[in-house]
Formats: structure tokens, C-alpha cells, sequence
């Protein structure tokens, strides 16, 4: 067994869960479709953190090329998967059993209220994302930095305006389109 592999398959078991996650989550609306308030932009969102996750296990395979992984290495990419992980996590509400409201159902009053903590967790993956550039895969600086600064920005939007959800979805859905392009 290579390092690569040997360290890759902690991240993968948090990638595996985060579209364990984002799956389940998407069942249980679906289950619930009578009760739950479906909105478009939520579920763009979701989408993307799925592609997010699903990018992320594409670049592990770039990364076998690393000559040796350091501690810090391994768990700065531990935390970007936890970080997708997070924002999986918080993409879709839940469903908390209370037969009386079911409020916790609406798609984009989620989104623009407890929902904002995924876009702090994509926050911290995109602020990750120069680090990982850099340092594993030998990318130039100022790539490393221009690249992931419109998706820090729009996640602090995001988190600080959620009136504007709606368009920054959209705009989120760009830059993860924009992502893929550049990664693939």
C-alpha cells in the first residue's frame, strides 16, 4: 500500500459520508414531499456541495503523485473533508418529527438561516484550497490565491446576506461549473 492510498482512505470515508449525507437528507424531503416547501436555489445548492464532494475525491487521484505526505499534510486534507463534509451536512434541512409545525421543511428559509453554516464550512474548504495547491500540488502562487477568492467571497456573502440566496446560489453554481472545468 502506497502513502497516497494509505491517507486517502481517511478522506474518503468522510467523502463517503458526506454523499451518504446529502443522499439521505434528499430521501427523507422526498418522503416528506407533502409537507416539505421545495425552493430551486436550496437544492442547487445542494447539488454543488455534491459536486464539491465528488471534485475532491477527483483531485485525491492528482494527488498520488505526492512524494511524501507530512502530518500536516494529511490533516489539513482531513479538515477540507470534514469542511465538505459540514456543508453537506447543513445543504438540505431535516426533518425534526414535530407533527405540529413543520416549518424546518422550507427549503429556503433553511437556506437562509441555519443553512448559512454550509456555506461557512465551503468557506474554510475554498480557504484550504492554496494550501492544497501549493504545497501538494506544486501549482503557482498566484493561481493558487486568484482561484479560490471568488469562492470565499461568495460564501461570506452568502453567510452575511442571506436575502440575496437566491443569486448567490446561482453564482455558487457557476463557480463550482468554473471548478470542475479547472480540475477536471
Amino acid at each position: 500500500m502506497t502513502q497516497h492510498e494509505y491517507v486517502f482512505i481517511a478522506i474518503s470515508i468522510v467523502l463517503g459520508l458526506s454523499i451518504t449525507r446529502l443522499l439521505n437528507s434528499a430521501a427523507s424531503l422526498i418522503r416528506a414531499h407533502e409537507r416539505a416547501t421545495f425552493h430551486w436555489a436550496t437544492a442547487l445548492w445542494a447539488f454543488c456541495i455534491m459536486l464539491y464532494v465528488l471534485q475532491l475525491w477527483w483531485v485525491g487521484w492528482a494527488l498520488r503523485d505526492v512524494p511524501t505526505w507530512t502530518i500536516i499534510d494529511f490533516f489539513i486534507m482531513v479538515i477540507a473533508a470534514i469542511c465538505i463534509y459540514g456543508a453537506a451536512e447543513l445543504s438540505l434541512p431535516s426533518e425534526d418529527y414535530n407533527i405540529s409545525d413543520d416549518s424546518e421543511l422550507d427549503f429556503l428559509a433553511h437556506s437562509q438561516s441555519f443553512g448559512r453554516l454550509s456555506a461557512l464550512a465551503m468557506l474554510v474548504y475554498f480557504g484550504i484550497g492554496p494550501y492544497v495547491n501549493m504545497a501538494l500540488l506544486n501549482t503557482p502562487p498566484l493561481a493558487s490565491f486568484l482561484v479560490p477568492v471568488p469562492g470565499i467571497l461568495l460564501m461570506l456573502f452568502t453567510a452575511w446576506q442571506p436575502k440575496w440566496f437566491k443569486g448567490l446560489s446561482v453564482a455558487f453554481a457557476a463557480y463550482t461549473f468554473l471548478i470542475l472545468f479547472l480540475t477536471a
